[in-house]
């Protein structure tokens, strides 16, 4: 019964956390690209200031036919702190509409003196909303305010949103390396990203659609946990051999027990099913139980670990089919495992066993 405890809590522990983290991605995601087309120049944010647009590429684009909103943004590496992970600048516009981040909390987002934080950056700074940061912009460094916080899976170690003017107060340029297009009714996804690639020019970009960047999102994310589905049959499979070798040593120590019995005149089938029938009870007890440890374990999981770790919250989901189908997947194959180790309870050796008492 420790065994399958044991292996029943980590199995569940590890299926309600990636579970909870993928649903937390999963909306996020959806509002995140709320666009139909998204497009950036090569290089990611490394190379986000020699790889860059003109000002006019976003005027150009919303031009295009098929094409009926643009909303261009400017990424830019960011160093604060030299002991800390250089930040990830994003200018774009903020607003409570289609521009909106998926925030955290509550929000004061109006002012030229605005700085939108990513969860993460607030928790490896420190911020709260209201707080001052001394913001090293292009010509000068400038006070900003604290006016919300988001959740940003996409950047461990943090980023932070301003406003494009406020970044022109700064002394930045107008230049920009991602675009996100909001498409009419039947426009050719094919034959806008193909004008786009046109007006780039000698600049390296990359189309997707919203569609296919959450995909591919999804994909790493199950690839990168993949490891945890190995774990679980890993798990399952030492309680399944602890089972084995308890039920082992039980039914050899029951020999004159079960020889008894026989004598009195219990089928095999009826000796194997009392076998069976006890070792199904303290199955079921102890996947009872190790379904109740391994959800205490995927709360702290997710609400300590997980924010500690990686700077990420969120909220816990227990998908309860998923759990309840655990449990009875561990539940049938601990019987079989019990019904084939004590097949040699009601055998002949079992029947002899009862002459040593003679």
């Amino acid at each position: 019964m420790a065994g399958v405890v044991a292996s029943v809590a980590l199995s569940v522990a590890l299926l309600v956390m990636v579970g909870s983290f993928r649903d937390a991605v999963s909306a996020w995601l959806d509002g995140v690209l709320p666009a139909e087309l998204y497009l950036r120049t090569v290089g990611g944010p490394s190379a986000a200031d020699n790889n860059t647009l003109p000002a006019t590429f976003a005027a150009q684009a919303a031009a295009i036919p098929g094409v009926a909103r643009v909303r261009a943004s400017r990424v830019h590496t960011l160093s604060l702190d030299p002991g800390r992970p250089a930040l990830t600048l994003i200018v774009r516009p903020v607003d409570d509409g289609a521009n909106a981040l998926p925030w955290l909390g509550s929000v004061h987002w109006r002012g030229d003196d605005a700085v939108f934080v990513s969860e993460p950056a607030a928790a490896l700074y420190g911020w709260k909303v209201g707080d001052r940061i001394e913001l090293p912009l292009p010509a000068r460094t400038r006070p900003l305010r604290v006016a919300g916080i988001w959740r940003d899976y996409a950047r461990q170690f943090g980023a932070l949103v301003i406003q494009p003017s406020v970044w022109r107060q700064g002394g930045g340029d107008d230049r920009l390396n991602e675009v996100a297009l909001w498409l009419a009714p039947g426009a050719d996804l094919g034959t806008v990203s193909e004008q786009l690639r046109r007006l780039a020019g000698d600049v390296p970009v990359e189309t997707a659609t919203a569609g296919e960047l959450r995909a591919l999102s999804l994909r790493i994310f199950d690839r990168s946990f993949a490891v945890t589905r190995y774990l679980q049959v890993v798990a399952i499979a030492v309680g399944l051999v602890g089972v084995a070798a308890s039920l082992s040593a039980q039914v050899l120590a029951r020999r004159k027990e079960f020889g008894l019995l026989v004598h009195l005149g219990l089928t095999r089938a009826q000796v194997l099913a009392i076998v069976g029938g006890e070792a199904a009870a303290w199955l079921a007890a102890g996947v009872v139980l190790g379904i109740a440890i391994g959800l205490a374990v995927a709360v702290v999981l997710v609400h300590v670990v997980n924010p500690q770790s990686f700077h990420w919250t969120m909220p816990l989901q227990i998908p309860w089919l998923r759990v309840a189908a655990l449990g009875v997947v561990v539940l049938l194959l601990g019987v079989a495992t019990a019904a084939l180790t004590a097949r040699h309870a009601a055998s002949h050796a079992a029947v002899r066993s009862v002459k040593e008492d003679w």
